[in-house]
């Protein structure tokens, strides 16, 4: 790629969209004014599609929902030092959900003393702190870099792309000074891209992990991000349906890992097969069982581990058995897998016909319970959030795409939303909260004509950007529709305190510290700020109602927030309920 004589900010646009990028998600400061007059200049349409975002975190949010939506590569351009602080919440979570992102962000290296247009007297009372902020975000990402020479520029965006996209995937960071954006480059790119897919396993590992899966009496397979592609889930259907072998999702399961109401789903609890199973297969999870140290209970019993990153580097402690560890991106790797399964296992088996049997009566009487469960709820008022979850998902058409960011709901919202295709279910959050509406968002933009949903509790909108999130929906066109699990507090500050102290004063007198959130606002006024719709929802029979006034919503082009009125934390006594 040519880019010897082209300013660093024209460089730096024209590598990225040669390495796929095809949109940039900002929230920039002053610094990126080079950037900006290139994306003026003619011909920038072939350049990425930039979008602004208000804030720094929504700008991170959305880039992950785009990259988890599509599979490609986005960009982030973010504003220095600050910004980048505002950002490492969001950049945490997407390293630990392995999400492909390139961060950029400016810095000033000379301060206004070299010959060149003055970078302003801002930069030296207030935006600089020692090391740049390629120091102060290190530790959220793969891979962080202050750039130190302009002709490093080109190979050093290239290179960043390439890191991203390499496995295990990740966001890195490279803060880029505004004198090399200003100034003309004097070397052109080594080569167009070079993108490698990442790798499959170990073909002698697969052999070795079929063996022991053709082998076993109780097979039980583990997923938790291993759905991120439509392939990959239907590997896994074919696996679990040749080996009669049950799929368990975990609580914090990012993707839809299998089709919820296949009969070999084995629902959302991994410990409960410890104790019958001789062989557990984890895929691309973190941690399924607390504590790590638990295990198998049956003599002999084997846990295999199949992963672009099966020992979890970036986690301090990893305790979990593993006697056999398989790194290799999980497509390929299932694929591969399933051909050899095809070899060694002959279809039609009575054992495994058996054994499949026994799953799908298991799966289907715990379905009914779960069913039976909210549908006993049907003229509770206040609300619960089994009703709730049961009403808005049969409410939803066959295409809606589903982000998810409750915390204390989210075991409802797996049980309930049990008819979302392969790629249509993301996980908003890990650890931290604050990125659900704008991975709703990334979705969005992903997906314009398909309904999007972001499933939110209050606690957590209160933590989301959320004028900045809705103000981005409002001016790039990309509505959303918002249903929020409102309690009125955090169940999750609750819920601790009585198993640690039952016999409590806390307990006794029935006061949480930093419990509620009251007064409680009227949320659904956010929305209407931005032009949107908003209701505020108290009757378990309006439930299906709004969420149908609200994708019609969707359908005129305008953003719809549902605040739906649960039982308040401080009535709430069984952690069921919540």
């Amino acid at each position: 790629m040519e880019t010897k004589g082209l300013t660093g900010a024209q460089t730096m646009l024209r590598v990225l969209g040669g390495m796929g990028v095809d949109r940039i998600f900002a929230s920039p400061g002053s610094e990126w004014s080079p950037v900006w007059e290139a994306l003026a200049e003619p011909g920038a349409e072939r350049l990425p599609l930039y979008l602004s975002t208000r804030h720094e975190e929504v700008a991170v949010g959305m880039a992950s929902g785009y990259a988890k939506a599509t599979g490609k590569l986005p960009a982030v351009m973010i504003h220095t030092t600050v910004g980048s602080l505002h950002a490492t919440m969001a950049l945490r979570g997407a390293l630990h959900e392995q999400v492909p992102m390139v961060v950029l962000t400016g810095e000033s290296i000379a301060f206004g003393e070299d010959e060149g247009p003055d970078v302003g007297g801002q930069w030296l009372a207030h935006l600089a702190d020692i090391g740049g902020p390629a120091r102060l975000v290190e530790p959220c990402v793969k891979w962080s870099y202050g750039l130190n020479a302009k002709a490093l520029l080109p190979a050093t965006i290239q290179r960043a792309c390439r890191l991203a996209m390499a496995a295990p995937r990740g966001p890195v960071f490279v803060s880029l000074p505004m004198e090399y954006l200003f100034d003309k480059m004097t070397h052109n790119l080594p080569s167009e891209n070079g993108s490698a897919p990442g790798p499959t396993a170990d073909p002698r590992g697969i052999e070795e992990l079929a063996e022991l899966l053709a082998a076993a009496k109780n097979p039980v397979i583990v997923a938790e991000d291993a759905g991120r592609t439509a392939k990959a889930v239907a590997c896994l259907v074919e696996i679990a349906e040749l080996l009669g072998a049950g799929v368990v999702e975990t609580r914090s399961t990012g993707c839809l890992n299998f089709p919820r109401t296949h009969p070999l789903h084995g629902g959302y609890e991994p410990a409960e097969y410890l104790k019958e199973s001789d062989l557990i297969l984890l895929l691309a999870t973190k941690a399924p069982w607390h504590p790590a140290s638990r295990r198998p209970a049956l003599p002999g019993a084997k846990i295999a581990l199949l992963d672009e990153n099966p020992l979890r580097a970036e986690m301090p402690y990893y305790g979990y058995q593993a006697d056999l560890c398989l790194t290799g991106e999980i497509e390929s790797s299932l694929e591969h897998l399933l051909s050899v399964l095809k070899k060694r296992v002959s279809r039609g088996d009575a054992e495994r016909s058996r054994r499949a049997d026994a799953w799908q009566s298991r799966n289907e009487a715990r379905r009914r319970k779960w069913r039976e469960d909210a549908l006993a709820l049907a003229n509770t008022r206040p609300m619960d959030t089994r009703w709730v979850a049961h009403e808005v998902s049969h409410a939803l058409p066959a295409d809606a795409m589903v982000v998810e960011e409750t915390i204390t709901h989210r075991l409802a919202v797996h049980r309930y939303f049990d008819s979302l295709k392969p790629g249509s279910f993301f996980a908003g959050c890990i650890g931290g909260l604050g990125t659900g509406l704008s991975t709703a968002l990334g979705v969005k933009a992903a997906n314009p004509k398909r309904p999007v949903v972001c499933l939110i509790g209050d606690g957590s909108f209160n933590y989301d950007p959320a004028p900045a999130a809705l103000g981005a929906a409002q001016e790039h066109g990309l509505p959303i529709l918002i249903v929020m699990f409102n309690n009125q507090g955090y169940l999750s500050q609750k819920s601790g305190v009585p198993k640690y102290y039952p016999q409590g004063w806390a307990v006794k007198s029935n006061k949480f510290a930093g419990l509620n959130i009251a007064p409680c606002p009227d949320y659904a006024t956010f929305a209407k700020a931005f032009e949107g719709y908003g209701e505020k929802v108290e009757e378990p029979g309006e439930v299906r109602k709004a969420v149908e006034r609200g994708l019609k919503s969707l359908a005129a082009g305008q953003l719809a927030l549902l605040d739906i009125r649960l039982k308040p934390v401080e009535q709430i006594t069984d952690r069921g309920e919540g």
